[in-house]
């Protein structure tokens, strides 16, 4: 059973004077099913560790993640969390169930500080009211007072008001929206608000779980901020390269039903990983060798007395050899094709002067687009524009205002954003598709979980047990199982990686009927796309061509800069009243030959750290040789390590040089 276990961990063995522990995990073993997910897991969490958790989907990421977080227990193993360790926890998938403000609901993470004021506020009254002031009780009542007020005040006391502000505003929210009803944020924006109530409460272990799925460029780069300089320990998984390399400084990987740890950032895992790997190549290929050859020895000699000694030796031998693991690459991939579709009229769907309000807040208005049969265009905008509301009004499941008219024989096919949410958790794999699987589908539902990768065993796992992305599969079966000829997708890559959305977008391109994709990966809409509607200001505008087309628009690389420049303008249209030259604007490709220049930098200064890495690890190596009485005096060793230290030394002034260099073409950038 697993202990958790709230105690002051005194080994200085895990500990140093700048770094305290905080977790300790020790023979963590979990199981679904014959096999284990992972075992004999053990390592520690400590003050300042940025922790990147890697691995394939369905490694066990987001199950580890549940039992630190004392959510989940496994088969076996202690976790030891140290004395006051405070933890915050946000799951991929989270059940919201709110009915209050933005920001009285950011302020619950204050509970115990407004607890605390009312206190001492019932304890002023009280002073205020007694007239027995030479009483032991009355100075009792003072030295509380005291003591309560200067512990409100070490804690930020009335502070926490600007606090939640800040928090807000970073996560993408607007001054408007902190009285709004949570109610009328979408899925996206509920999870923003509770992402803000963890950071809140300043936990000393933040567990992060895809935490920017569903945050734009600012809000990552803002999060990015928060935890480089306000978070005392952080363990993440994220498929977003970027953001993990950008915040984590140690990298664990759960691999063959074990850990690997890491004590370097995500870029440079990859490369120790490769390393790891060769060398566990090379000495798997060496031990079935060997195995062979004694193989061979005993089958050749098996009937001969005279070598039945050698024989036996031999036979002990080949019991004792522990096999070599080499670890895994996850070269799986789905096989997703949808069903024929019958034809839908010329015109899915046709917009005239389509508005919607949540009460006195307008989402947007005068909404007027015409989709063509088989046409596949993007939503893209910032959360809070209304994409997936227009989603929503398109699907007739909320009211609107103005003339929307979904054309003949349409059947449309919809993917959420909480699509994982919907299903059944107690229900195996096979289970939840047999459930609504009707016809000739039914024969087929092995084949097509196989094609899901759920094939065989897997198909008998709980859908509770199931990471994000196996969850956003197995919700992505639910649309083969009846032909439709319009496709809506929400985020549909949220949860999935690199592969599958591969995957996902071939097989968009190859539907016969038309598909409108709600998304902000521009990877994955490249190529896919012929029409872009861009949401933002309460308005939809309409541009021709693909996902690039409408960033070169722009003069911009990402959507998100395409999207902020929209925004900076309609601010500036607001307050100006004569439009104004862009005299700084500079052009695409002038954007393109700097970036160009700062990425060749770049490079320069990563080949020469490599270099330099290369080079220490080898003078360890010398030193090490030359510690040796034997090669004290050989002097091929003596005269290597004086010409590397030597190299070394000129390999720093120019790693300086490159560095200083690169931040200046930043700057001029």
């Amino acid at each position: 059973m697993i202990k958790y276990r709230y105690s002051h961990f005194l080994s200085l063995s895990l500990q140093s004077t700048n770094n305290y522990l905080m977790i300790s995990v020790e023979n963590l073993k979990v199981e679904f099913g014959a096999e284990p997910l992972f075992d004999n897991v053990s390592f520690v969490i400590n003050d300042h560790d940025r922790i990147a958790l890697v691995g394939k989907n369905g490694a066990g990421k987001s199950t580890l993640l549940k039992i630190l977080c004392g959510h989940q227990k496994p088969t076996s193993g202690t976790v030891t969390v140290a004395n006051d360790t405070t933890i915050g926890y946000l799951p991929q998938v989270m059940k919201i169930s709110d009915d209050t403000t933005v920001k009285a609901e950011a302020r619950k993470a204050f509970a115990d500080t407004i607890a605390m004021r009312h206190c001492i506020d019932e304890m002023q009254k009280q002073l205020a009211l007694r007239t027995d002031y030479e009483s032991e009780e009355y100075q009792q009542l003072i030295e509380k007072f005291t003591q309560e007020n200067d512990r409100y005040l070490l804690l930020g006391g009335d502070n926490y008001e600007a606090e939640i502000e800040r928090t807000l505003a970073g996560l993408g929210f607007e001054r408007t929206d902190f009285d709004r009803p949570t109610k009328e944020f979408s899925g996206g924006w509920r999870m923003r608000i509770e992402l803000a109530k963890i950071l809140l409460r300043h936990p000393d272990v933040l567990l992060l779980d895809e935490p920017t799925n569903h945050l734009d460029i600012e809000s990552i780069q803002w999060l990015e901020q928060f935890l480089a300089t306000g978070a005392k320990a952080v363990v993440l998984v994220s498929h977003d390269r970027a953001f993990i390399n950008n915040v984590t400084n140690r990298t664990i990987e759960i691999t063959c039903h074990h850990i690997e740890d890491y004590s370097v950032k995500y870029d440079e895992y990859l490369n120790l990983r490769k390393e790891r790997r060769e060398q566990q190549l090379r000495a798997y290929a060496n031990q079935q060798k060997e195995i062979a050859d004694i193989k061979e020895f005993i089958e050749r000699f098996r009937y001969k007395p005279t070598k039945a000694v050698q024989v036996q030796q031999r036979i002990r031998q080949l019991e004792k050899i522990v096999p070599v693991e080499v670890d895994e690459i996850d070269n799986s991939a789905m096989h997703l094709h949808f069903p024929p579709c019958l034809r839908s009229g010329d015109y899915p769907v046709i917009c005239d002067d389509v508005r919607k309000d949540y009460g006195h807040h307008t989402v947007f208005e005068h909404v007027t687009l015409t989709i063509k049969r088989g046409e596949k265009v993007a939503f893209v905008g910032k959360n809070g524009e209304g994409k997936s509301t227009l989603v929503k009004c398109i699907m007739g499941e909320i009211p609107f205002t103005g003339n929307l008219k979904i054309g003949h024989n349409v059947q449309i096919g919809y993917f959420a954003q909480n699509q994982a949410q919907l299903l059944d958790e107690n229900l195996t794999i096979y289970d939840t598709i047999d459930r609504v699987a009707t016809g000739d589908m039914r024969l087929k539902i092995n084949d097509l979980l196989g094609a899901f990768m759920f094939g065989g065993e897997l198909s008998e796992k709980k859908v509770k047990v199931l990471s994000g992305g196996e969850r956003s599969r197995l919700a992505m079966i639910r649309l083969l199982l009846e032909p439709v000829n319009l496709l809506i997708l929400d985020e549909p890559t949220n949860h999935l990686d690199i592969p599958s959305k591969e995957v996902l977008k071939e097989a968009i391109k190859a539907f016969d009927g038309t598909a409108i994709i709600v998304s902000h990966d521009r990877e994955f809409l490249d190529g896919l796309v012929s029409k872009v509607y861009e949401f933002g200001g309460g308005h939809v505008k309409e541009h021709l061509g693909g996902i690039y087309d409408y960033l070169r628009a722009h003069n911009a690389e990402t959507i998100h800069e395409a999207l902020g420049q929209q925004a900076s303008a309609a601010t500036t249209a607001e307050v100006k009243t004569e439009p104004q030259p862009s005299a700084n604007k500079i052009s695409y490709a002038d954007r393109k030959e700097q970036q160009k220049r700062v990425k060749k930098a770049q490079k320069a200064v990563d080949e020469c750290e490599k270099n330099i890495a290369k080079m220490e690890n080898r003078l360890k190596e010398l030193d090490e040789l030359l510690a040796q009485p034997a090669n004290a005096s050989d002097m091929k060793l003596v005269t290597e390590y004086t010409e590397t230290k030597k190299t070394l030394d000129a390999e720093n002034d120019r790693w300086l040089e490159l560095s200083e260099a690169l931040e200046q073409i930043k700057i001029e950038n």
